[in-house]
Formats: structure tokens, sequence, C-alpha cells
């Protein structure tokens, strides 16, 4: 049984002469081209031998087996098809006369190809277009990209996106260089069946992989997301988590749990959730919201009921921490405040802190190391009780 030996599938196939000149030299090591896979040129491992190949350009799905029995007779046998290209080889003894002799006459072979691939090539570029629009329009509309990345929301399309680029550059790539093809056969210059291949073809083996490896996280990270996503009921009583408890910050022994809504055995209003993201994979979001019986809000509204929401971040690379910080800035400024009513302030147990204050209403945005919390506090308790609160939940 022959073994079969894979390399790694050039990309650009449109580079025929390189093709017919790899094939040869794969020959004369002992590996004889077989098939044209996804991801890999399939070899036939056999005694080395000097062979020819020659590439032929057919639109159609099969080649007539009169034409290829023409080529037999010529002593060209063939090889295989893959996508618009058939394989013929020769071993050199055979002394087999070149397919094509005129390359001008050559040049019409290409002519269907040359239509096909810049009709495709036009295709391909006004659909990368469009993505392009759509995928700024997520990152950059709100003005908040690191808060879009840390969060994991579009990772995955990204990454999509960019195969989708770089199948599109591939495609304008090889349009141009098909018609700089055919243009040089016109003018009578033909293939070169020995053309260095080298270069290209390590450069193409890296890119492979990295399309390899870039096409895998596509599968990965929505996978670990959906594994490390999850949303509980908060426990009223203590919980070893960065996010910071209502009753921490109110220091009141007559608080209670507030309003429940329960959603699937969850209570969406007193619930924490935790996710995950390359560039952030400790994740927490909590929210709580308490009554006081007995005692009521200054202006008569009902009974006295803070709130308190926390995110928390624990991220990849520390130097993100500002840019999240301003990103949450942005996206919680429902009211689209001036940035003035943000005050940073020092404190020697934060690396940033940074505080919003409109009556009851309070919000913190601080950093240490590579953590990040957002806490945002609806109640009557000053904001050193909040900023304290934090403190204590991060050290």
């Amino acid at each position: 049984m022959s073994k079969i030996v894979r390399k790694i599938r050039p990309s650009d196939y449109w580079r025929i002469g390189e093709h017919e000149s790899w094939f040869q030299d794969m020959a004369a090591e002992g590996l004889h081209f077989k098939k044209m896979g996804k991801f890999f040129a399939h070899f036939v491992k056999a005694e080395p031998k000097k062979m020819r190949y020659r590439i032929e350009i057919s639109m159609k799905r099969k080649m007539k087996p009169e034409q290829i029995e023409m080529y037999e007779e010529s002593g060209w046998d063939y090889v295989t098809k893959y996508q618009y290209f058939q394989v013929f080889s020769s071993p050199e003894e055979r002394d087999a006369p070149e397919i094509h002799t005129d390359p001008a006459e050559q040049s019409y072979t290409l002519k269907e190809l040359d239509k096909k691939l810049v009709s495709n090539a036009v295709f391909v570029v006004f659909a990368m277009l469009l993505i392009i629009g759509l995928m700024s329009s997520v990152w950059f509309l709100d003005g908040t990209p690191t808060y879009i990345l840390i969060e994991g929301l579009v990772i995955t399309q990204t990454i999509l996106s960019l195969i989708i680029g770089y199948q599109a550059y591939n495609s304008l790539l090889a349009a141009i260089s098909i018609r700089a093809l055919r243009k040089n056969l016109i003018e009578g210059k033909p293939i070169d069946h020995h053309a260095p291949w080298k270069r290209h073809h390590r450069l193409n083996s890296v890119i492979a992989l990295i399309f390899m490896i870039v096409s895998g996280l596509t599968t990965i990270v929505p996978i670990t997301q959906l594994v490390k996503m999850d949303t509980k009921t908060l426990p009223e009583g203590s919980l070893n988590l960065p996010i910071v408890r209502l009753a921490d910050v109110e220091q009141n022994p007559a608080l209670v749990r507030g309003e429940s809504e329960f959603i699937d055995n969850v209570d969406w209003g007193n619930s924490y959730s935790t996710n995950w993201s390359p560039f952030a994979p400790v994740q927490y979001e909590s929210s709580e919201n308490g009554l006081v019986p007995g005692e009521l809000w200054a202006d008569g509204s009902g009974e006295y009921s803070p709130s308190i929401e926390t995110k928390f971040y624990q991220l990849s690379f520390p130097y993100m921490t500002d840019n999240l910080i301003s990103d949450l800035i942005k996206r919680y400024n429902f009211d689209n405040e001036s940035m003035e009513a943000y005050v940073e302030t020092k404190n020697p147990h934060f690396d940033s802190l940074i505080v919003h204050v409109d009556e009851e209403f309070k919000e913190v945005f601080a950093s240490k190391g590579k953590d990040v919390i957002y806490v945002r506090y609806y109640g009557y308790k000053d904001m050193n009780s909040v900023v304290k609160a934090i403190e204590e939940k991060l050290n």
C-alpha cells in the first residue's frame, strides 16, 4: 500500500509555473503529486524520479475523455483536478512535446477564468466592504472599543471577518495575477515551468498555519464563553466574590431583600453572573435591591429601597485598565452628563479612582493591578461608604 504524505496546500493557486516547479521538485525527492485536498496537497511516496508537470485550465467540472486521451497520446498522463486546474505529468525521459507551443494561443485558455475571477473579486470585495462597515459600527459607534473587546461580545464575528478579509485579498490577488499572466502570454512570454517556489511556499505555509489557528479560535472562544457563562440567584448570606453587596454599604441590620423577579428559577432582581473572554478571563456582574421596613424616602414616595450593581473584571493585560474605565464611564453615562461630573480622586488603595455623585445616585470606577470594578449605588449612604466597601472587596 502506497504511503501518502501531506504537505500544506499553497493558497496562491494562480501561480501556475510555481506549482508545476513544486510538483517536479517533490517528485525528484520521491513524493509524487496525487491530489489537492482542502488544506493539504497529497503526495504518494515512491522512488525519486525526474518528472515534468503541466497545468491546464478548464472551467468545466470534468475534462472531456477524448481531450485527456489526446494528451496521453502526446505523452502526458492525467493526474488530478483542483478548482479550475487540470494536472498532467510525464517522465522526463519520455521527452513529451509541450502541451502548448504558442503562448498567445495558450492565453485563450485563461479568458474564461480571467472573467470568472474578476467577477468573484468584485463580489467578495463588495461583501468585505459591507462587513467592514457593520463591524466598525459595532466597535466604534458608541466609542467604547475596549469595553466591546473585554466583554468578548464580537470576538468570534471579528475573527470571521478577518478570515473573510483574507479570502477577499486572495480573490483580488488571484484576479490581478491571472490577468497579468494572460497579458504576458499574449505578448509571447511563456509560463516559466521551473519558477522558484520555495519563498512563496514558506510564506504560504506560515499564513496557512496562522489561518488554521485563527479558524480554530472561532470555535474555541464561543464554546468557552458558553461554558463559563452562568447566572444564579444572589444568596442573602456572604459570598466570597469581588462584588459589593448592599449590606456592605448600608450597614443596617433592618435591611431585608427587596422585590424579586423570578425567571427560569433565577431572581434577576438579586442575581450574579459570571462571564469570560480572552482579555478578561474573570468577570462578575451582580444586581441587588433591598428594603428597610418602616423607613421612608425623604420625598415620601414609599419605603426606603436602596439598590446596588457591580461589574468586576480581572484583565489579562493591566495596561487596558484605564481605557476600560473610560469606556465604562461613556457606556453608563445615560444622561450624557459632562465628563467634569466624573471626579478623579487620589486614594492609596487604588491605582485609579473616579467617582460620580448625583443626589442619591453614586457611581465608582476603580482599578487596582489588573482588576477593574464599577459600582452603581442608589441610596442614602455617602460616597465614602461605597468606596470603603470596594476597597475591602479588592483587598
